[in-house]
Formats: structure tokens, sequence, C-alpha cells
């Protein structure tokens, strides 16, 4: 069931309630207090993009692999905009772009019960016809920039949500060394060579080459030594370098 607002505060506060249940999908045509990643807010002009959250109760799923989930849910949002023509790359760990342009940004938030998970709310944001962004952001892009058409909002989310059914019933059945071959597969920036950031602010050059199970990307530096780092632990520079 979707659920749409005209304004809501968050998608994924709002989904949080016990009044949403598994496959239900809140919608808003504006947040004004939307987030994505590392603290950062999510810009979006009203009924221009859609911005959403979808609920998920998949306590079949331990908490060591809920990475998974933020596998499926960056792969359903590539598989939707792949209809409409476009060819997007996951940034690690789920960011959605299209060369070194953001269109996508995805917000993963769970609950566990024991040892499992007990309710995930994937918080969404796609920009879809804004033409005109704030000067603060430093890449972004829509589907509108990209087909040269407007597109209807609705229709695009039904395109996501039937896409996430798919990728989550995938999960469900248990395939879930294809979904990890499918998320490494449109990894952006792998095998190339790009100049990254350490917490303290080093910076070095090296190749993506991978990503674990547990959600770790994996970094061969220049002298072909291979680490692995979780969230927080590196951060992309937008200066891209030539191998």
């Amino acid at each position: 069931m979707i659920y749409h607002f005209d304004k809501l505060s968050s998608t994924n506060d709002e989904a949080a309630s016990s009044a949403y249940a598994e496959g239900d999908i809140v919608w808003a045509d504006v947040q004004s207090a939307g987030r994505g990643q590392r603290g950062h807010s999510w810009e979006s002009r009203q009924g221009e993009n859609v911005t959403f959250s979808a609920i998920f109760e998949p306590s079949f799923l331990p908490a060591t692999k809920q990475f998974l989930l933020s596998e499926v849910v960056a792969l359903a949002v590539v598989d939707a905009l792949r209809y409409y023509g476009i060819g997007a790359k996951i940034k690690w760990t789920n960011d959605i772009y299209v060369g070194d342009n953001k269109l996508a940004g995805i917000l993963i938030e769970h609950k566990l019960s024991g040892v499992n998970l007990a309710r995930t709310i994937a918080g969404i944001g796609l920009n879809v016809n804004q033409m005109e962004f704030s000067a603060d952001l430093p890449n972004p892009v829509s589907m509108r920039q990209l087909v040269r058409l407007e597109l209807d909002c609705r229709e695009v989310l039904e395109r996501v949500a039937e896409s996430l059914n798919v990728r989550y019933k995938m999960l469900r059945r248990g395939e879930e060394e294809q979904i990890q071959a499918d998320y490494q597969d449109l990894l952006y920036r792998r095998d190339a060579l790009h100049w990254y950031f350490l917490p303290d602010g080093k910076a070095f050059r090296g190749t993506i080459r991978g990503v674990e199970p547990s959600g770790a990307l994996r970094i061969e530096n220049e002298k072909g030594q291979e680490r692995s780092y979780l969230f927080k632990e590196i951060e992309f520079s937008a200066k891209n370098i030539a191998k």
C-alpha cells in the first residue's frame, strides 16, 4: 500500500509508526527534515521528485547479514532506472550515481529482535524532475536531465516499488550470492584508481576491488596492499585520477 502525504518532516520517521506493515510505502511530496547518510540533509523541491520510505520486516535475516538489505534496495533502484534507459552505478554504500553525478540517496535504518532483524525502513530520495539544484550540492542530477523528458512521479515510484518487491523476494529465497554478485558488478569506480580520504584527513590513491558480505569496502593501494574499510572509515574524493 502506498500512503501519500503532501508534507512530512521525514518519511522514515513516519514509517516507524506501528500503523504501517511490511510492504507499505510512505511517500511525501516534500520533507521538512529529510535526512541522508552521514547526517546530511536531503534537498528536494516539492512535487518534483520522489522521496519515500519502504518498510520491511526481515525477521528471517540475522543482523550480521544486514548489508544484504542495503544491496537489495540499491539494486532495486538501479533496476527501475534501467526501464527508463538510465544506466546507473552504486556508490558504496548505497548512493546511486550516473557518471560522477548523484541521482539518488538511500538511508537504511534497522530495529533488532535478538540476533535477527525485526524491522527495516529504507528511505529513498530520487531526483526525478528537478532541473535546478542548490549550489551547495556538488554533483546532483535528475532523471529529467538525463532522459530530457518530464516524468510522472507516481509512475516512477511504482516502478521502484515493483523492483523492490522482486529483489526482496530474491533475498527471502536465499539468493544471497546472486544479490552480492549483482551489487559488485554495479559498483561505482570498481577497478579504477582514485583518491580516498581517511578520517584523519590523510589522502591516498587506491583501487576498489569489491565489497565484503559485511559491507566493508575493499581497496588496494598503489603498493598492491589491500585493506577493508567500514562505513565512515573512508571517504571518496571527487577528484578523478586515471590509471
